[in-house]
């Protein structure tokens, strides 16, 4: 597959990559380009291998005369796409995407890996689409019919997507995942639930079978809609401390780095540089995720000047773009400080442009965007940061019952929430210091008793003119990729308010430790 001496010089290349000389690596990368004719799949391993070295530029110029030796050559049109997204080329990737999919044919395979990068650019309808084709071409294949079930949930089609899930189920009754997703779509009745179903599944188990994850988290879920307060904990304690066993998670290298964050991006940096005036088109609503984000992103996406990108990575794959290098977190950390801000914010602006999105506004979603205000304020100080802030306990239980598709690895352990809560606390607490008036906090539960007040509010602090149509929220047709997707397209509801109290008892250690460290829980 690979000649000889080019596999000489990659092994070389992971041998500078393991020792941290990422600069020696980079430039090996850009001689071993240049000095040999490359095979396709050379070409598309020496890409992976800039990724890698974050040189997200290197990489997608890789794949390109990958593509330049064979147009059609499906793993290299798929990697450019995939490169274009690391450098914030929407518009590209979109554009790419659009002309695969036109050649995918009766590819289902491949209509399925065409879905899950309009995901990455936040086309849900196209993804939709593509879903749709590969269950007509194959309409009995489980993860096809999987995939396009949690599509329409994005959609806000869940009659359907249950409908779906129910299909899925029968005729995959070890579905784990589809069990759980249907649990999740809608509150369940003493007539009409699965706990048997659930619990059935459950036993059936061999021991140390993944399906114990999902199926203690759906039996919780069922559980707590009926009421059963303990059966719902005593199966979620157990799924979590499964999903967590399976983790090689440390949460004190992620308060360590918000520490650091505090410490580098303080009053004497912010003072030293002037921001260049850009970002007003920007928009950031972010906090722990399961916090409100959502309802405030649709709140606001709801207004005739703005649209929602949804939980997009640009920021993210900026600022790695102009700060990768040696030294694993804690370096980028210290670089992210010096990088050129004006680039970041360029950067920035111009990949939310190739969303498709026409509103003079566009609102970044990411929940854990909260650890890049600083930048934010730095690269973009015309943007607007609204930060999203609940019950202590309520925020940690409910990111605690949540199983994540991906990321939050420190919410499946009660210690860990305590540790990663008071980080984050500690963190915005710093920032309001440091950028007094830049960050608007909205509480969720005044949010939801006060609903109009702090929606004006909202849109006061984003220059915003007051519009009926952000109260009726409800009547947003946008996609929703998020936990809540089913609830989001409902009213604002008092359910979710101080729900931590149906499990005081086992959150009390949980609680002891906020207490002691100055938070207060009552």
């Amino acid at each position: 597959m690979y000649s000889d001496e080019f596999s000489k010089k990659i092994k070389h290349l992971d041998q500078l990559i393991q020792q941290d000389l990422h600069a020696d690596a980079k430039v090996a990368c850009a001689e071993l380009n240049a000095s040999m004719q490359l095979t396709v799949s050379e070409l598309l391993l020496l890409s992976r291998v800039s990724q890698r070295l974050g040189d997200f530029k290197a990489a997608r110029t890789a794949a390109q005369k990958a593509r330049q030796l064979d147009a059609v050559h499906t793993d290299a049109f798929l990697r450019e796409i995939e490169c274009d997204i690391y450098c914030g080329d929407i518009q590209h990737a979109r554009s790419n995407l659009a002309l695969l999919e036109n050649l995918a044919g009766s590819n289902t395979q491949l209509l399925q890996e065409i879905a899950q990068l309009y995901l990455h650019c936040s086309a849900h309808t196209d993804a939709g689409r593509c879903y749709a084709k590969a269950v007509e071409l194959k309409p009995d294949h489980a993860p096809y019919l999987f995939n396009l079930a949690s599509s329409l949930v994005t959609l806000g089609e869940i009659r359907r997507a249950e409908q779906l899930f129910n299909q899925l189920i029968e005729q995959s009754p070890l579905d784990y995942g589809a069990l759980l997703n249907r649990s999740m779509l809608k509150t369940w009745k003493p007539e009409n639930h699965h706990l048997s179903q659930l619990s059935d599944s459950l036993a059936a188990l061999a021991p140390g079978d993944a399906g114990e994850v999902p199926l203690c988290y759906a039996l919780a879920k069922e559980y707590e809609d009926l009421g059963e307060f303990k059966k719902s904990f005593s199966n979620l304690r157990r799924g979590a401390d499964r999903r967590r066993s399976m983790l090689a998670y440390k949460v004190e290298q992620d308060v360590d780095a918000m520490r650091q964050i505090r410490e580098i991006f303080n009053q004497e940096l912010f003072a030293k540089i002037s921001p260049q005036a850009q970002g007003a088109q920007a928009y950031f609503v972010f906090g722990l995720p399961r916090t409100g984000t959502t309802l405030v992103d649709r709140i606001l996406s709801s207004h005739s000047q703005v649209e929602s990108l949804g939980e997009i990575s640009n920021l993210a794959y900026a600022i790695m773009q102009l700060a990768s290098g040696p030294g694993g977190k804690r370096e980028m950390i210290k670089r992210s400080a010096t990088i050129n801000m004006a680039d970041l914010g360029q950067i920035y602006s111009q990949g939310i442009q190739g969303y498709g999105a026409s509103a003079p506004h566009l609102i970044n979603k990411t929940p854990q965007n909260f650890l890049y205000a600083g930048l934010i304020h730095l690269a973009l100080p015309e943007a607007k940061m609204i930060h999203l802030r609940r019950h202590p306990l309520d925020s940690c239980y409910a990111m605690y019952k949540t199983l994540f598709r991906m990321g939050y690895p420190f919410s499946y352990n009660l210690e860990d929430l305590g540790h990663y809560y008071l980080a984050y606390h500690q963190l915005m607490q710093h920032w309001r210091e440091v950028l007094p008036g830049k960050i608007l906090d909205i509480d969720y539960e005044t949010l939801v008793d006060q609903q109009e007040r702090t929606s004006r509010e909202l849109l006061a602090f984003c220059g915003l003119t007051w519009e009926d149509a952000c109260l009726e929220f409800q009547n947003n047709t946008a996609p929703a990729a998020t936990a809540s997707a089913a609830q989001v397209r409902q009213p604002v509801y008092r359910s979710s308010l101080q729900r931590w109290k149906d499990y005081a008892e086992e959150l009390a250690p949980l609680a002891l430790f906020l207490e002691k460290n100055g938070i207060d829980c009552s």
